[in-house]
Protein backbone atom coordinates (compact mmCIF):
# COMPACT_ATOMS: atom_id res chain seq x y z
CA UNK A 1 0.00 0.00 0.00
CA UNK A 2 1.24 3.49 -0.80
CA UNK A 3 0.06 6.76 0.60
CA UNK A 4 -0.35 7.95 -3.00
CA UNK A 5 -3.06 5.32 -3.53
CA UNK A 6 -4.93 6.51 -0.47
CA UNK A 7 -4.70 10.15 -1.51
CA UNK A 8 -5.88 9.36 -5.04
CA UNK A 9 -8.91 7.43 -3.77
CA UNK A 10 -9.80 10.18 -1.30
CA UNK A 11 -9.61 12.75 -4.12
CA UNK A 12 -11.96 10.64 -6.23
CA UNK A 13 -14.51 10.10 -3.44
CA UNK A 14 -14.50 13.79 -2.48
CA UNK A 15 -16.30 14.48 -5.76
CA UNK A 16 -19.43 12.98 -4.20
CA UNK A 17 -18.84 13.30 -0.43
CA UNK A 18 -19.18 16.33 1.84
CA UNK A 19 -15.81 15.66 3.43
CA UNK A 20 -13.22 13.04 4.34
CA UNK A 21 -11.79 12.48 7.84
CA UNK A 22 -8.08 11.65 7.94
CA UNK A 23 -4.83 12.84 9.48
CA UNK A 24 -3.14 15.96 8.11
CA UNK A 25 0.52 16.76 8.57
CA UNK A 26 1.65 20.39 8.48
CA UNK A 27 4.61 22.33 9.81
CA UNK A 28 2.73 22.68 13.10
CA UNK A 29 2.29 18.94 13.54
CA UNK A 30 -0.14 16.12 12.72
CA UNK A 31 -3.82 16.23 13.67
CA UNK A 32 -7.25 14.99 12.54
CA UNK A 33 -8.68 17.00 9.67
CA UNK A 34 -11.82 17.16 7.57
CA UNK A 35 -10.64 17.32 3.98
CA UNK A 36 -12.86 18.88 1.32
CA UNK A 37 -12.75 18.76 -2.45
CA UNK A 38 -9.86 20.88 -3.70
CA UNK A 39 -7.78 20.61 -0.51
CA UNK A 40 -4.08 19.79 -0.66
CA UNK A 41 -4.08 16.03 -0.20
CA UNK A 42 -0.30 15.86 -0.13
CA UNK A 43 -0.75 16.68 3.56
CA UNK A 44 -2.84 13.54 4.18
CA UNK A 45 -0.88 10.95 6.18
CA UNK A 46 -1.65 7.64 7.89
CA UNK A 47 0.20 8.01 11.16
CA UNK A 48 0.55 8.23 14.04
CA UNK A 49 -2.46 6.15 15.07
CA UNK A 50 -5.36 8.24 16.30
CA UNK A 51 -9.03 7.34 17.02
CA UNK A 52 -10.52 9.11 14.01
CA UNK A 53 -13.86 7.41 14.66
CA UNK A 54 -14.38 9.80 17.56
CA UNK A 55 -13.89 12.78 15.25
CA UNK A 56 -16.37 11.33 12.78
CA UNK A 57 -18.98 10.87 15.52
CA UNK A 58 -18.59 14.49 16.64
CA UNK A 59 -19.05 15.70 13.07
CA UNK A 60 -22.28 13.75 12.74
CA UNK A 61 -23.63 15.21 15.95
CA UNK A 62 -23.06 18.63 14.37
CA UNK A 63 -24.55 17.61 10.99
CA UNK A 64 -26.41 14.25 10.98
CA UNK A 65 -27.19 14.56 7.26
CA UNK A 66 -23.58 14.84 6.09
CA UNK A 67 -22.12 12.23 3.77
CA UNK A 68 -18.57 11.68 5.00
CA UNK A 69 -15.64 9.37 4.35
CA UNK A 70 -12.94 8.25 6.72
CA UNK A 71 -9.53 6.60 6.42
CA UNK A 72 -9.97 3.80 8.92
CA UNK A 73 -7.86 1.10 10.52
CA UNK A 74 -9.38 -2.09 11.87
CA UNK A 75 -9.86 -0.73 15.39
CA UNK A 76 -11.48 2.44 13.99
CA UNK A 77 -14.02 0.30 12.14
CA UNK A 78 -14.73 -1.87 15.18
CA UNK A 79 -15.30 1.31 17.17
CA UNK A 80 -17.70 2.64 14.53
CA UNK A 81 -19.69 -0.60 14.62
CA UNK A 82 -20.33 -0.09 18.33
CA UNK A 83 -21.01 3.62 17.78
CA UNK A 84 -23.58 2.82 15.11
CA UNK A 85 -25.41 0.46 17.47
CA UNK A 86 -25.70 3.31 19.96
CA UNK A 87 -26.82 5.83 17.34
CA UNK A 88 -23.64 7.90 17.41
CA UNK A 89 -23.38 7.74 13.61
CA UNK A 90 -25.28 6.37 10.61
CA UNK A 91 -23.51 3.61 8.60
CA UNK A 92 -25.48 4.61 5.50
CA UNK A 93 -23.79 8.01 5.56
CA UNK A 94 -20.23 6.80 6.11
CA UNK A 95 -17.82 5.64 3.43
CA UNK A 96 -14.91 3.61 4.84
CA UNK A 97 -11.52 3.53 3.17
CA UNK A 98 -9.84 0.73 5.08
CA UNK A 99 -6.10 0.52 5.61
CA UNK A 100 -4.35 -2.27 7.48
CA UNK A 101 -1.84 -1.53 10.21
CA UNK A 102 1.73 -2.50 9.45
CA UNK A 103 3.11 -5.72 10.86
CA UNK A 104 5.17 -3.66 13.31
CA UNK A 105 2.11 -1.72 14.50
CA UNK A 106 0.09 -4.92 14.92
CA UNK A 107 2.90 -6.44 16.97
CA UNK A 108 3.26 -3.33 19.13
CA UNK A 109 -0.46 -3.46 20.01
CA UNK A 110 -0.60 -7.28 20.20
CA UNK A 111 -3.52 -6.89 17.79
CA UNK A 112 -5.28 -10.16 17.05
CA UNK A 113 -6.99 -8.79 13.92
CA UNK A 114 -5.33 -5.83 12.15
CA UNK A 115 -7.39 -6.39 8.99
CA UNK A 116 -10.31 -3.93 8.68
CA UNK A 117 -13.68 -5.79 8.91
CA UNK A 118 -15.22 -4.04 5.90
CA UNK A 119 -17.66 -6.69 4.66
CA UNK A 120 -20.40 -5.64 7.08
CA UNK A 121 -20.30 -1.94 6.20
CA UNK A 122 -22.63 -0.57 3.48
CA UNK A 123 -19.97 1.54 1.71
CA UNK A 124 -16.41 0.34 2.12
CA UNK A 125 -13.25 -0.75 0.37
CA UNK A 126 -9.66 -1.51 1.32
CA UNK A 127 -6.38 -0.31 -0.09
CA UNK A 128 -3.21 -2.37 0.32
CA UNK A 129 -2.43 -5.83 1.59
CA UNK A 130 -3.51 -7.04 5.04
CA UNK A 131 -0.88 -7.50 7.74
CA UNK A 132 -0.52 -10.58 9.95
CA UNK A 133 -1.83 -10.39 13.52
CA UNK A 134 0.47 -9.46 16.37
CA UNK A 135 1.51 -11.93 19.03
CA UNK A 136 -0.52 -12.16 22.28
CA UNK A 137 0.52 -9.85 25.11
CA UNK A 138 2.98 -11.63 27.41
CA UNK A 139 1.68 -9.54 30.32
CA UNK A 140 -1.73 -11.24 30.09
CA UNK A 141 -0.13 -14.67 30.31
CA UNK A 142 1.92 -13.54 33.31
CA UNK A 143 -1.18 -12.12 34.98
CA UNK A 144 -3.15 -15.32 34.51
CA UNK A 145 -0.41 -17.19 36.36
CA UNK A 146 -0.96 -15.13 39.50
CA UNK A 147 -3.05 -16.16 42.47
CA UNK A 148 -6.18 -14.19 43.37
CA UNK A 149 -4.32 -12.30 46.09
CA UNK A 150 -1.40 -11.59 43.78
CA UNK A 151 -3.80 -10.25 41.17
CA UNK A 152 -5.31 -7.88 43.73
CA UNK A 153 -1.84 -6.68 44.69
CA UNK A 154 -0.95 -6.24 41.01
CA UNK A 155 -3.87 -3.91 40.37
CA UNK A 156 -3.39 -2.08 43.65
CA UNK A 157 0.18 -1.25 42.63
CA UNK A 158 -0.97 -0.17 39.18
CA UNK A 159 -3.99 1.91 40.19
CA UNK A 160 -2.09 3.75 42.94
CA UNK A 161 -0.23 5.49 40.09
CA UNK A 162 -3.46 6.96 38.66
CA UNK A 163 -3.58 10.79 38.63
CA UNK A 164 -7.25 10.83 37.55
CA UNK A 165 -6.49 12.84 34.42
CA UNK A 166 -9.45 11.23 32.61
CA UNK A 167 -7.19 10.63 29.62
CA UNK A 168 -8.37 7.02 29.28
CA UNK A 169 -12.00 8.14 29.17
CA UNK A 170 -11.45 11.17 26.94
CA UNK A 171 -9.52 9.28 24.23
CA UNK A 172 -11.84 6.26 24.18
CA UNK A 173 -14.09 6.12 21.08
CA UNK A 174 -16.74 4.28 23.12
CA UNK A 175 -17.03 6.90 25.90
CA UNK A 176 -19.77 9.28 24.82
CA UNK A 177 -22.22 9.42 27.75
CA UNK A 178 -23.56 12.92 28.40
CA UNK A 179 -23.25 12.32 32.16
CA UNK A 180 -20.19 10.32 33.26
CA UNK A 181 -20.32 8.12 36.36
CA UNK A 182 -16.61 8.84 36.90
CA UNK A 183 -17.56 12.44 37.74
CA UNK A 184 -20.38 11.43 40.09
CA UNK A 185 -19.35 11.88 43.72
CA UNK A 186 -21.51 8.88 44.62
CA UNK A 187 -19.05 6.60 42.81
CA UNK A 188 -15.77 8.54 42.64
CA UNK A 189 -14.92 10.99 45.41
CA UNK A 190 -13.72 14.28 43.90
CA UNK A 191 -10.33 15.75 44.81
CA UNK A 192 -8.78 12.45 45.91
CA UNK A 193 -5.58 11.11 44.32
CA UNK A 194 -5.14 8.33 43.59
CA UNK A 195 -8.84 7.41 43.26
CA UNK A 196 -9.95 5.05 46.03
CA UNK A 197 -8.99 1.51 45.04
CA UNK A 198 -10.47 0.09 42.90
CA UNK A 199 -13.70 2.00 42.25
CA UNK A 200 -12.63 4.46 39.51
CA UNK A 201 -11.10 1.87 37.20
CA UNK A 202 -13.67 -0.84 37.85
CA UNK A 203 -16.57 1.52 37.10
CA UNK A 204 -15.01 2.32 33.76
CA UNK A 205 -14.09 -1.31 33.10
CA UNK A 206 -17.67 -2.46 33.67
CA UNK A 207 -18.93 0.20 31.25
CA UNK A 208 -16.43 -1.04 28.65
CA UNK A 209 -17.14 -4.77 29.08
CA UNK A 210 -19.19 -5.10 25.88
CA UNK A 211 -17.77 -2.01 24.13
CA UNK A 212 -13.97 -2.24 24.18
CA UNK A 213 -12.64 -2.77 20.64
CA UNK A 214 -8.97 -3.22 21.59
CA UNK A 215 -7.70 0.02 20.08
CA UNK A 216 -5.28 0.42 23.02
CA UNK A 217 -5.64 4.21 23.00
CA UNK A 218 -6.40 4.32 26.74
CA UNK A 219 -3.11 2.65 27.59
CA UNK A 220 -1.11 4.71 25.08
CA UNK A 221 -2.60 7.91 26.53
CA UNK A 222 -2.12 7.06 30.20
CA UNK A 223 0.71 9.22 31.65
CA UNK A 224 1.15 6.71 34.49
CA UNK A 225 1.65 3.79 32.07
CA UNK A 226 -1.05 1.64 33.68
CA UNK A 227 -1.51 -1.55 31.57
CA UNK A 228 -5.22 -0.97 31.06
CA UNK A 229 -5.50 -3.27 28.05
CA UNK A 230 -4.79 -6.26 30.31
CA UNK A 231 -7.95 -5.48 32.26
CA UNK A 232 -10.08 -4.76 29.19
CA UNK A 233 -8.82 -7.71 27.19
CA UNK A 234 -9.70 -10.11 29.99
CA UNK A 235 -13.18 -8.56 30.21
CA UNK A 236 -13.59 -8.88 26.43
CA UNK A 237 -12.68 -12.53 26.72
CA UNK A 238 -15.23 -13.11 29.49
CA UNK A 239 -17.99 -11.38 27.51
CA UNK A 240 -17.13 -13.52 24.49
CA UNK A 241 -17.14 -16.77 26.44
CA UNK A 242 -20.18 -16.09 28.61
CA UNK A 243 -22.37 -14.03 26.29
CA UNK A 244 -21.06 -14.97 22.85
CA UNK A 245 -20.41 -11.34 21.94
CA UNK A 246 -17.29 -9.79 20.41
CA UNK A 247 -17.46 -5.96 20.35
CA UNK A 248 -17.09 -4.33 16.98
CA UNK A 249 -17.26 -7.44 14.82
CA UNK A 250 -20.92 -7.62 13.78
CA UNK A 251 -23.07 -4.63 12.91
CA UNK A 252 -26.25 -6.67 13.30
CA UNK A 253 -25.46 -8.43 16.59
CA UNK A 254 -27.43 -7.20 19.58
CA UNK A 255 -25.65 -5.61 22.53
CA UNK A 256 -25.80 -7.96 25.51
CA UNK A 257 -25.16 -5.31 28.18
CA UNK A 258 -26.80 -2.23 26.66
CA UNK A 259 -30.15 -0.75 25.81
CA UNK A 260 -31.85 -1.98 22.66
CA UNK A 261 -31.66 0.20 19.57
CA UNK A 262 -35.31 1.05 20.10
CA UNK A 263 -34.51 2.44 23.54
CA UNK A 264 -31.23 4.18 22.70
CA UNK A 265 -31.19 7.98 22.31
CA UNK A 266 -31.18 9.13 18.69
CA UNK A 267 -28.75 11.60 17.18
CA UNK A 268 -29.90 15.16 17.53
Amino acid sequence: MTIDQVRARVAEKLKTLDGFVALRQTAEGTAPHLFHSGDDLSQLVLGPRYPLSTVLSLLYKHDPQAQLGIVARACDIRAMVEMAKRNQLDPERVYLLGVSCTAEEAEECHCADPVPPLEQWPQAEMIGEPSPPGSPSPLIAQYEGLSLEERRDFWQQQFIKCVKCYGCRNICPECFCEACALEDALWVEPGVLAPPFPMYHLVRAMHMASRCVSCRQCELTCPAHIPLTVLYELLRRDVGEMLGYVPGMDLEAGQPLSLSLADAPMLE
